[in-house]
């Protein structure tokens, strides 16, 4: 038993876990991030900005007494509320494509909060996923495949640590400064004690925080599937398998009115669904101990996501979650995945 717990303690500081599973929740929730602020690109300063009914007064009113984070609130106008907003975007391209991760990966996290905590009636449950991911996503080494730091073989330069030192100078001091610090002192020892003790310190500490960010992710996932399946189980109209009819004939979820009417019109076919749906996110977390039986229920819980993207009208929604689903996925698969990938690419 002792000679088990070495070795694990030595695999948990040793490496970074599941790096695969990282890069694909990094790609999945700044895609899905970045599209979604694309296409409320001219709905935008009515969602958070000047033109918006939850006004700047309403907003301090809320963050007074829920002590949120927002940069939003550091100005007012709309010069900076378009700075935060393209900002965003910016941000979640580069998280998506790996580059300079550790500052993209932070300045995710500051605009994802920034304006979904201004406007808190703006968002379904797929932006509560991205709200909570931006967080987990900052302690993780997600860019050690896939992604351009890992191309280059670096992931920060001193100029770009000095420039977000700058922009953070303009705003009040807090747990941002922490961020900016820790990345200060690994980019001196990187730069003159490579070799040292105290790097290798350092690249456990690392390790051992991706691994616990990894960990606290896939729990969330759980929490999310297994709250939500045991809600469901206490409905009366889940009970009876009919909950999936009534947003099938709601105009605001039916982007496709002839297939929601196909789909509806089959009492068969929605009880099925009803209760398909509900005996899948019961058993998930039952299923994480059995690797056959887990790849099955998450591809389809993959497909489900799939199906509510186009039924109901939700992508952003089901991009969030299939990206969330993601770290359960087999390395082998995403392995291969990114060969196919890879050769496809080469031959275009």
């Amino acid at each position: 038993m002792p000679g088990r717990l070495e070795r694990a303690f030595a695999t948990f500081t040793g490496r970074a876990l599941g790096p695969y599973q990282a890069a694909v929740v990094r790609i999945g929730f700044g895609l899905a991030w970045a599209a979604y602020l694309l296409r409320e690109w001219p709905n935008r300063r009515v969602l958070y900005g000047d033109r918006s009914p939850w006004s700047d007064g309403l907003a301090a009113r809320l963050l007074a007494q829920n002590h949120a984070f927002t940069v939003l609130g550091w100005y007012h106008g709309r010069l900076w509320f378009e700075l935060v907003y393209h900002l965003a975007i910016v941000s979640a391209v580069l998280l998506m494509l790996g580059w300079r991760t550790r500052a993209s990966g932070a300045l995710f996290m500051v605009t994802v909060l920034s304006l979904q905590n201004h406007n808190v009636l703006v968002g379904d449950g797929g932006d509560n996923v991205v709200h909570l991911m931006a967080i987990y996503l900052v302690v993780t080494r997600c860019a050690e495949v896939w992604s351009l730091d890992a191309r280059r073989g670096r992931e920060g330069t001193v100029w770009l640590w000095s420039l977000l030192g700058f922009a953070l100078a303009a705003g009040p001091p807090g747990w941002l400064w922490a961020l900016w610090a820790v990345a200060g002192v690994w980019y001196a020892v990187n730069r003159w004690r490579p070799e040292g003790e105290l790097r290798a310190v350092l690249d456990a500490l690392a390790n051992m925080l991706h691994n616990c960010g990894m960990l606290v992710i896939a729990a969330q996932v759980v929490l999310i599937y297994s709250t939500a399946g045991w809600y469901k189980v206490q409905g009366s109209r889940w009970q009876d398998g009919t909950a999936l009819h009534y947003p099938l004939h709601l105009d605001y979820f039916t982007p496709w009115p002839g297939l929601s009417g196909l789909l509806g019109s089959s009492l068969l076919l929605v009880f099925l669904l009803s209760y398909g749906t509900v005996i899948l996110q019961v058993a998930f977390p039952f299923t994480l101990f059995n690797r056959r039986l887990k790849n099955v229920l998450l591809v389809l819980m993959m497909l489900e996501h799939a199906g509510i993207a186009v039924t109901l009208g939700l992508p952003f929604f089901s991009l969030a979650m299939i990206a969330a689903d993601a770290v359960f996925l087999p390395t082998a698969a995403l392995r291969w995945l990114g060969r196919a990938l890879g050769r496809s690419a080469r031959s275009v």
